[in-house]
């Protein structure tokens, strides 16, 4: 996926989620993951992935994940987990490197 920024051509950013684990959750999982690619897609497009800004970036995982409701569909679930994990990626949750 490119992302533009300051009128600068393009950078190259790729994001690997290996698993995202849904305990308690009654939703189909290939809709919740649609969702979840659709979302952070967008917001990488829009905000870029700030922590990476002078280059590579590996993150092993993101804790502090807001709970959520169980009664989220699985478009809302995939949104707001996307949501979630763009912010840990932009320096505004808990990043284990």
């Amino acid at each position: 996926m490119g992302v533009k920024r300051d009128g600068q051509e393009p950078h190259e950013i790729r994001i690997d989620v290996g698993e995202l684990v849904l305990d308690g959750f009654r939703v189909d999982p290939d809709r919740v993951s649609a969702s979840f690619e659709r979302e952070l897609s967008r917001l990488v497009r829009e905000h870029g992935v700030p922590l990476a800004a002078d280059g590579a970036l590996a993150v092993d995982g993101l804790s502090g994940l807001p709970p959520l409701p169980a009664s989220l569909s699985a478009r809302r679930l995939g949104q707001e987990l996307a949501r979630a994990v763009h912010a840990g990626l932009s320096g505004r949750g808990e990043v284990t490197r």
